[in-house]
């Protein structure tokens, strides 16, 4: 599998994931009365299904031979075609009197559930048979997939939602997911029939490579991961409900605090250059005496134009605090897989902390 092919396949699942987030809420706002609850509600679900995405890529390549891989994703895939077009029909609209939060999940797991399952489960995957593949594993894949689901997230709103009928998106969206799913079935069956390559030790020509073998983390490393993880899920969820609810209830607005965790993962992977621990801890200290200052000063006739930007940089100070110790802490590539779990795992309490108990 080339480096090229792996990108590729990474890049379009990320896309295709954080296309269908604001096409499926923009389809189902209206028929609960467009709160940002309903928002935070699609969040916490497909916070929750990527953990399991994750978990389905752990379990996958960590107890199944690798020639079992493929027919077992390859069904999975050709199951999840037949769910398509993935927007919900009108069958689903409520009447008035459901309990709203179990009505979306219930909603959004039968219409949209198989498809984002297996898309959350695409990077981690992808990655883990490159790196059986080739012996190496450069991180700045998980820098490559933000990057996708960033371009996809600043680009519904601008260019796909003014332009293209709900319909539509959905009938485009369903044919890149076809795509999509045989060019994961041909990844998948390139990893299922090369050897086990030989770890190669780091050279310090990628400063994001690193060797196949390296010791297995201990407990307190994986709730680090988990912790670090969950407490930028936290964050970004909390301002985006600040700006929602207390701010301004600006159509699309949540398209920016989202967008803000992911530009920060993207910056604290993609090269060691940019995150030192010094920098990153002036800079969420400065991001949370700030905000805090804000919310204390703010009422409601404090100018938008001023609180968005500035709860927006508290984020991102805070944000690549928490991503950037996270790049620090990356393990070897044997063990890339429980990585990303527990950071989604961390992600998805989160969302259920901000989403469910708050």
């Amino acid at each position: 599998m080339t480096a090229l092919f792996a990108g590729g396949s990474i890049c379009l699942s990320a896309f295709l994931l954080f296309q269908l987030q604001p096409m499926v809420a923009k389809a189902i706002l209206p028929w609960f009365g467009g709160s940002a609850a309903v928002w935070g509600t699609c969040l916490m679900f497909f916070q929750v299904l990527l953990f399991l995405g994750y978990l389905y890529a752990y379990w996958l390549t960590k107890a199944v031979p690798a020639r079992k891989q493929l027919w077992i994703h390859g069904a999975l895939l050709l199951a999840s075609v037949f769910v398509l077009p993935v927007l919900p029909g009108d069958s689903w609209k409520p009447s008035g009197d459901e309990e709203p939060i179990g009505r979306i999940a219930l909603m959004l797991a039968a219409t949209v559930g198989l498809p984002y399952f297996l898309l959350s489960s695409t990077s981690p995957l992808i990655q883990s048979w490159y790196a059986r593949t080739q012996g190496t594993l450069p991180y700045r894949y998980f820098a490559l997939s933000n990057a996708a689901s960033l371009a996809a997230l600043l680009g519904y709103p601008v260019l796909v939602e003014p332009n293209v009928a709900l319909r539509t998106q959905g009938w485009i969206w369903s044919a890149g997911y076809v795509a999509y799913a045989g060019l994961c079935c041909w990844s998948a069956y390139w990893g299922s029939r090369a050897d086990v390559a030989v770890a190669v030790p780091e050279t310090g020509q990628d400063e994001h490579a690193v060797t196949v073998i390296g010791p297995a983390p201990a407990w307190k490393d994986r709730v680090l991961w988990m912790l670090l993880a969950g407490l930028a899920s936290v964050l970004s969820l909390s301002v985006t409900n600040h700006l929602s609810q207390n701010v301004a209830p600006i159509p699309m607005l949540w398209v920016l605090p989202l967008a803000v965790y992911l530009i920060t993962f993207i910056v604290c992977f993609e090269s060691d250059r940019w995150y030192t621990h010094l920098r990153g801890s002036i800079l969420q200290g400065v991001a949370l005496v700030g905000m805090g200052y804000l919310l204390k000063m703010q009422t409601p006739e404090t100018n938008i134009r001023l609180v968005v930007p500035a709860l927006l940089a508290g984020l991102f100070g805070c944000c690549l605090f928490f991503h950037g110790e996270l790049a620090l802490r990356r393990p070897s590539s044997a063990y890339l897989t429980e990585f990303y779990l527990m950071i989604a795992l961390g992600g998805a309490l989160g969302a259920m902390a901000v989403g469910l108990v708050a």
